[in-house]
């Protein structure tokens, strides 16, 4: 299974919707809250390519963005096999 990381903060709706589906893969994953570590903002930022706003998702060290593009590759139907689960 695929190594998971999300840049994200408590309240953020669309991190929300990211945990949501991850869950729903069943994926374990890093949920780093910057509001918590404010020190991992910029580490995120950096990672990110300048992107600031949150979630900003890593899997297996590939920044694939936010949670539209989380759905993206979802609806795409590439998301899986990213992940490593399912057939």
């Amino acid at each position: 299974m695929a190594k998971v990381e999300m840049y994200s903060t408590m309240f953020c709706p669309y991190c929300a919707r990211a945990r949501s589906l991850l869950q729903k893969k069943g994926v374990s994953f890093v949920d780093i809250d910057v509001d918590a570590e404010t020190e991992k903002r910029e580490e995120m930022v950096r990672r990110a390519g300048g992107r600031y706003t949150v979630p900003q998702i890593f899997i297996d060290g590939e920044h694939i963005g936010g949670s539209d593009e989380l759905y993206a590759l979802e609806r795409a139907g590439t998301l899986d096999a990213k992940l490593g689960v399912g057939a």
